[in-house]
Parts: structure tokens; sequence; C-alpha cells
């Protein structure tokens, strides 16, 4: 076992689980933050992951990243960097394994759609909603709702990109149940897990983009950093086809990201003294990110990416229809509660806002294909332009 900073999350220090567990944490030798991260990878949400859009809408294609495998990639980026670090791996594994649990059908358009819909109910967050489904909706133990993670889990999920100080009505009832210290910073490993999400999507986007043909190496090649290193890359491997160059393109360039986040970090961690975890979450500062240099280069790659890829022409097609299902299902439901299924019918609140939020929690958890047809099922036809 790799030797932990002083500033890491220690397990033996945990603040512990809203809900206290009888008889102890006895069911195989794991710490708080192993038995964390494992019940992220037993639970339904993480499942479902399967089924969610990344970057392309219910992907005709197997090869094409969904939220599963972008978090396992997250996961594994997180979990280098936190080595090389000293940090503690299992809790950046679950922060970078649950990140995106929270998000509903269709990615950003999904989110667009269930933020309209639930105005007068107080709104959508992915974010927040991800605090809600592991704290309140999935619930497979006896004595208390959802899986009772960690507080240092529960913490770094809600702060992960820094400290909130406007929570919405999700963030928190959940903070006034188990206070999370949201005016803080979070842990290091949560700011790891965070940088560790920008990593992957940054290049694995581009690996998707190009296989589906929305982007092209020429464009790509603007980008006077990429075609940098596309140079050294295709000098360095002569004769190579353009499809191996391309994947050891993201290969680098994920390699010099990761190792700029460990100088910046290692360097910002000096610099500022830092020597405890509450020197972290009092440092009024992210410490884990890119250099200045770097992070200028990322914002250009991130601003070329919405332009070519996101904000494709079939792209913005595609979540347009994508938006009229949520809305389209949202009213349906609200309209007709017999339309939900029994156990969620059962569970139906009679009152506003409650009522609006109860349907929006069986949308949110819905994967794409479950969305495409649950509303082929209610209004007939099909969906033109969901899927790639």
């Amino acid at each position: 076992m790799h030797s932990r900073a002083s500033f890491a999350c220690n397990p033996d220090n945990s603040r512990g689980r809203r809900y206290p567990e009888p008889g102890g944490e006895a069911r195989g030798p794991r710490n708080i933050f192993q038995r964390d991260r494992d019940r992220i990878i037993h639970s339904i949400a993480f499942r479902r992951l399967r089924y969610k859009t990344q970057v392309f809408i219910a992907p005709d294609g197997d090869h094409y990243r969904v939220r599963l495998t972008h978090s396992l990639e997250v996961a594994q980026i997180g979990r280098t960097i936190a080595r090389a670090l000293g940090l503690d791996e299992d809790l950046t594994e679950a922060l970078c394994l649950a990140h995106d649990i929270g998000h509903p059908p269709f990615g950003h358009a999904g989110e667009d759609a269930l933020e309209a819909a639930m105005a007068p109910f107080g709104g959508f967050d992915h974010n927040a909603q991800t605090l809600r489904t592991l704290s309140k909706l999935e619930c497979p133990y006896p004595l208390w709702p959802g899986l009772n993670l960690s507080w240092e889990l529960m913490e770094g999920l809600a702060k992960h990109n820094g400290p909130v100080r406007d929570p919405n009505w999700t963030l928190r009832e959940i903070d006034s149940e188990f206070p999370l210290e949201l005016e803080q910073f979070a842990s290091l490993e949560a700011q790891i897990a965070a940088i560790s999400d920008d990593i992957a999507y940054d290049n694995h986007d581009i690996d998707d983009g190009i296989r589906a043909g929305l982007l092209t190496l020429d464009q790509l090649l603007e980008l006077p950093f990429v075609e940098q290193r596309w140079r050294v890359i295709c000098d360095r491997y002569r004769g190579a086809r353009q499809e191996t160059l391309l994947r050891e393109l993201i290969r680098e360039q994920i390699g010099v990201m990761v190792n700029d986040v460990i100088e910046t970090t290692r360097a910002r961690i000096a610099e500022a003294g830092i020597e405890t975890v509450e020197d972290i979450r009092s440092a009024g500062r992210t410490i884990g990110g890119f250099s200045d240099d770097l992070a200028a280069r990322e914002r250009s790659l991130k601003a070329f990416m919405y332009a070519n890829l996101y904000h494709h022409p079939t792209q913005i097609d595609a979540a347009g229809h994508a938006a009229r299902v949520i809305s389209e299902l949202f009213e349906a439901f609200s309209g007709d509660a017999g339309l939900l299924p029994q156990d969620w019918r059962d569970n139906l609140p009679d009152n506003q806002p409650e009522r609006g939020r109860h349907i929006c929690d069986f949308l949110a958890g819905m994967t794409d294909r479950f969305a495409i047809n649950r509303h082929r099922e209610i209004f007939g036809g099909q969906q033109e332009g969901l899927g790639k």
C-alpha cells in the first residue's frame, strides 16, 4: 500500500455516516471509503449509466462512450493522480465513479428540459441529483434510506467543483440533514476527481467525435498545441496508420494533463504550506488542478469542442428531439398518474412541489432507451434524430 500524505483523507478519521450501522462494518476487511466505493458499484443507479448519454444520444455503435464507460475512465485517471500525490485512492475512485449518477437521460439536453419542467418546483441540477439519488432514492438497506455513504464522499460530491454559495433545494435539504460545510472547499481527493473528469472528457470526446465523423483531423490540428504534438507523434511512428496515431495522440494528451496536475498540485501544496486535510478545505482556492498555461490551453480545447462537436448541427437536432421527449413525458406523468409504474404511483405525493419532484426523480433515473420507449408507448410514432 502506498504511503498516505498528511493532507489526505484518512478512513480511520472519517466523520462517519449519517445513520450509525449496527454491528460495525464487519462485512469483509474493508474500510469506510472502500465500502462506499463498493456500494456505488453495486447500485442500480450506477448500472443505469450504461445506457445514458455521454456525447451521443442512445448511440447505435458499440464503440461510443456512455456515462458508465466515461465514469470508469475518470476513475482510472483519478486513481493515478491520487497515488502520485499520496491521497486516498479508494475515496478518489468512489467520487469518480459516482460523479455522474444524477445525470438524466440525454445528457445536457435532458438536464435543460428537466430544469425547465422543474422551474415551478425548485429547479433541477444533475450534481445535486447525484446526492439525492445516493442518499434518498437508492434504498437497498432495511434500516435507512439511501446508501448511507460517508461524510467525506457526500462532501466531495457536493463540492468537487468548489464551495457552493447558493445551493438549490435538493442540496439544501441534504445539507440540513447531514451538514456538509458547503462554504468550504472539498478535500483534495474531490478536487482530483473533478479535474480527472475534465481530462477524460476533453480527450475521449475527441476520439468519439472523430469516430462518428463529426470531427476531422484537420479541424483538430487548427489548435497549435495539438498540431505540435501530432507532428512529434507522426515523426516518432512513421508508417503507422492514422487511426493508431490518433489514439496515440489522445493518450499523450492525457499523459501531459495528468503530469501537469501532479506537478502543479505539489507546487501549490508546498507554496501554501499545506499539512492537513483541513488546510486543503480552508485554503481559499483550488489546490488540485492545471497550471495556468495548461488551463488556458484546456479552455481553448473546450471552446473548440463546443463549436465543432457539442454544437454540431446533428447534435443540436438530436438534443431538440431529446428535450421534447423529456418535456412531454413530464407533462404526461403530471397529468395522468396512472402512466407511472405502480410503485412510483403508490408513493406519489398529493401536493406540490413534492409531487413534481417525485415525477422528476422518476424521469432523471431513466436511461436514454427507456425514455424513448416510454415516450413511444404513450405518444406513438418514432423519435427521429436520436441515436448515432
